[in-house]
């Protein structure tokens, strides 16, 4: 026990516990890769266990120093290359990682970490400790050598071990969570894996390959992977600044199919697999009506004020039997000389009752008016609508001017489409594959779903309709056949407008080109 007051001794067991570290951090690498294979509750025992053999197995050959020492004499020769039982040692244990390396790898690369049916299948124990074993034997014999060639005490080789594997211990824990969280840091280990089998072989066939070179690669490498890991966390802090309903809804729709809204451009044509249509159009339309439900403004679902048939008491009891007759609503604003003036809410039997028995609408029959302010969100209107029993609610603004009326068959169709009444016509219809002519009027929250797009909702502008995004887009009342384009992603959308109604554009033809992929850009809106 002398050495202990030999102070030279001590540096060379704190050098020797610092390089049993560094050379065990590769078999504690492939320790944490092997172990991912088995059920949760299995991977703690053969962690532990894959380091007490390495332990027992680095003594026992510092126990056996004189016949470790012989391994280093040539046992045969081929041309010029001399093999010792060293070299065979290493060259197996090269081919062995290698092919272990490369067969991780490619089941990673390849996805097939899961069985087909969903479940993911686990290794056997003792299948997953043999390999470690193997690996062990490996690692523990350039450790072992290392150790023989920087002190001549035994009790410090052993020493210097024990401390190594220990520390080895603890930290392989914390190790092996963080290399199974983060699957790039997996790829980034059996590169170095892959890196440390190349270096045995050549190390075998008698090419050193000088250690600072492996360890020098292996750390910028590492250098890169934590800048990767910042970025990744970054990333996902910005991520989570996004309200939760927003994210949600984007995972929904990529579930069903649909492009996010402000998710990322879909891949050109040919990188990705087109997945197999599994939910029909109405379905993904009708999912990402209600996920979209919350966001949208009441001037996108409400019948605008031009178009609200109201019943004017200034007219006569024939027009007005002729008015409720021919438009298919149960219930009708009851207004005096202008739509702002209203008396009440009627519904369409009793007031043709009335007008056939008396000649006039009774006022004592109408309803209180619903009236709510537009910027009332959509579900809190749908609370209003629940309680209005099937009535009618007026829209005003601040200033108390009838904007609209909502139903709730105006809810139903900006979650499921339209549904046009007897006296209307679908707001856009296809003319062809990728041509269609929609009213001014029609809704963009449902021509982005037709379209298969985004760029035509702002809810900062305050528009709602194809008519109102054309507008801002023209700076000025556009004349027939004045077209603006919208490109995003590989398809770029051309807006005609075809005809004016006084100073409204009633309709325009939409129509859908393809660029090709080294074309396309972003969001792009063109000018005129």
């Amino acid at each position: 026990m002398e050495w202990m007051l030999d102070p030279s001794a001590w540096v060379g067991l704190l050098t020797l516990v610092i390089l049993e570290i560094v050379l065990g951090i590769d078999n504690l690498i492939f320790i944490a890769i092997l172990v991912e294979k088995l059920p949760p509750a299995q991977r703690d025992r053969a962690r532990v266990l894959g380091l007490s053999l390495a332990l027992l197995m680095r003594l026992g050959l510092l126990s056996v120093m004189s016949w470790l020492i012989k391994l280093t004499a040539p046992l045969f020769s081929v041309g010029p290359l001399d093999f010792s039982g060293r070299d065979l040692i290493l060259i197996i244990g090269g081919f062995f990682l290698l092919f272990k390396g490369t067969l991780e790898l490619h089941e990673r690369v390849e996805g097939r970490q899961a069985h087909a049916s969903g479940a993911t299948m686990h290794a056997s124990f003792w299948v997953i400790v043999v390999q470690i074993v193997i690996l062990d034997a490996v690692f523990s014999l350039d450790a072992v050598i290392t150790a023989v060639g920087m002190v001549d005490h035994l009790e410090i080789m052993m020493l210097a071990v024990v401390i190594a594997i220990g520390l080895m211990l603890v930290a392989s824990k914390p190790l092996t969570r963080f290399v199974n969280a983060h699957p790039t840091v997996v790829i980034l280990c059996l590169g170095f894996l892959l890196t440390i089998g190349f270096s045995l072989l050549a190390e075998g066939f008698g090419f050193a390959v000088p250690k600072g070179y492996l360890y020098a690669a292996i750390t910028f490498s590492v250098l890169i992977e934590t800048l990767n890991q910042l970025a990744r966390r970054n990333m996902r802090r910005l991520e989570a600044k996004r309200p939760l309903r927003e994210r949600t809804a984007e995972g929904v729709l990529r579930m069903l199919g649909m492009r996010p809204l402000t998710g990322p451009e879909p891949a050109p044509a040919g990188e990705t697999e087109a997945p197999a249509q599994v939910f029909e159009d109405e379905e993904r339309y009708m999912v990402s009506g209600v996920l979209s439900l919350a966001d949208r403004s009441i001037h996108s679902i409400m019948t605008p004020r031009n178009d609200v048939s109201w019943i004017n008491l200034d007219d006569d009891a024939a027009t007005l039997r002729e008015q409720i007759t021919k438009a298919p609503h149960s219930f009708f604003p009851v207004c005096r000389g202008s739509l702002d003036e209203v008396i009440g809410i009627g519904r369409a039997k009793e007031m043709i009752a009335d007008l056939i028995a008396n000649g006039s609408i009774r006022l004592s029959r109408l309803r209180d008016p619903i009236v709510v302010h537009d910027s009332i969100g959509v579900l809190r209107l749908m609370d209003t609508l629940k309680r209005s029993r099937g009535q009618l609610v007026l829209v005003t603004d601040e200033f108390g001017t009838i904007e609209g009326v909502v139903t709730p068959i105006d809810v139903f169709e900006a979650i499921a489409g339209e549904f046009p009444d007897e006296d209307e016509t679908p707001d856009i219809v296809a003319e062809g594959e990728n041509s269609w002519r929609a009213d001014g009027a029609a809704d963009l929250h449902h021509l982005e779903l037709l379209l298969n797009t985004d760029g035509l909702v702002d809810d900062d502008e305050g528009y709602s309709t194809l008519a109102g995004y054309l507008l801002e887009r023209f700076g000025q009342l556009p004349g027939p056949g004045d077209t603006c384009e919208l490109r995003h992603g590989r398809a770029v959308f051309r807006f005609t407008v075809l005809r004016l109604d006084g100073r409204r554009i009633a309709t325009v033809r939409i129509e859908r080109h393809l660029e090709q992929a080294d074309q396309a850009g972003g969001q792009a809106p063109h000018g005129v």
